[in-house]
Parts: C-alpha cells; structure tokens; sequence
C-alpha cells in the first residue's frame, strides 16, 4: 500500500484538469511558470524570474500535458520556439478571461540554495517557500472570478452561477 509520501504529485492532474475545464467553457488557459536552468522558454520574456505563457489549442502546437514536462511549440513575435517547462516548475493555471484557476506552493530549489529571491510574487496567493523547512505549505487558494485577494466571507451566500448563454465551441470544417 502506498502512502501519501510515496504517491506522484497531484500537480500535472490537476492541470490536465483545469486546462480541459477551461478549453471545455470556451477560455483561454495560461501557465505561469518560475524560471530556472530546467525550464525551456524564451528568456526575453521572462519578467522577474517568471514567465506566463498561454497555452490553449490556437497559440500552440504538439502540446503534451505530462507528468514530468509540459511540452509543445509556439510563435514568439513571429519565430518558433520549442518550450518544455517540468511540471514542478508551474505556480499556477488559470483562464485569461476571468482569472479562475489554481495556484501551487513555489517549489523548493533541489540544488539547497534559496530560490531566485524572496520577492513578492505577482501571484500573491502562492505562499512562499522560503527558508522555512518546518513549513509545509499544502493550501491552495483559488483564484475569485473579481481578482479580489480578501478571504471570503464564510457567512456569505455562495457564488451564483453565471447567467447569459452558455459558451460553445465553433466546429469549422
């Protein structure tokens, strides 16, 4: 029997997850991505250590979604590029249109050394994973459709569902 120290990450899932959810309703899904030496994209890109790339069907090619990598190819300014970033190295998915997504613990650098800076991130929900060894972050905080980064209110009423037409995909043949 395996136990939870053992088990593969629940990370490439649960971005397998939320890029089908967000190309299922029609909205365009962006990784951010903390830089390093392991991660494959274009360095004059890369903003504070951190690089969001846009990974729906229009803006990529061969896109693979694994347990270890997110490979695929895409145009930058006009030129190809080939990007692979390992899947430790994602901080967060969301949709573009309504930042609903998910965020993930920064990760620990393997080499012991802290990471790039304890800066604050652009992507404040993720707690930092600083020097702090005691700490195991395990929370992830959803991204609210408002952008607001309060706590909710636990005596308010839930979310409504949006109303209007429900997005569909168009079939061109």
């Amino acid at each position: 029997m395996m136990n939870a120290l053992e088990s593969t990450s629940t990370r490439p899932y649960l971005i397998r997850a939320l890029y089908d959810w967000c190309t299922d309703n029609g909205l365009t899904p962006y990784v951010a991505v903390l830089v390093d030496d392991s991660v494959q994209v274009p360095r004059e890109y890369v903003k504070n250590g951190e690089i969001v790339l846009n990974i729906s069907f229009d803006a990529t090619s061969s896109l693979k979604l694994g347990n270890e990598f997110i490979e695929f190819k895409a145009r930058f300014a006009g030129t190809a590029r080939e990007i692979m970033v390992p899947v430790s190295r994602v901080i967060a998915i969301y949709a573009r249109e309504n930042g609903q997504g998910m965020a993930f613990p920064v990760p620990v650098s393997s080499a012991g050394g802290e990471e790039p800076a304890a800066r604050p991130s652009p992507l404040s929900s993720v707690p930092a994973a600083g020097n702090h060894a005691e700490e195991d972050p395990k929370v992830v905080q959803l991204v609210s459709p408002e952008g607001s980064a309060d706590a909710p209110d636990p005596s308010a009423d839930p979310p409504r569902p949006p109303s209007g037409p429900r997005p569909a995909l168009k079939r061109i043949k």
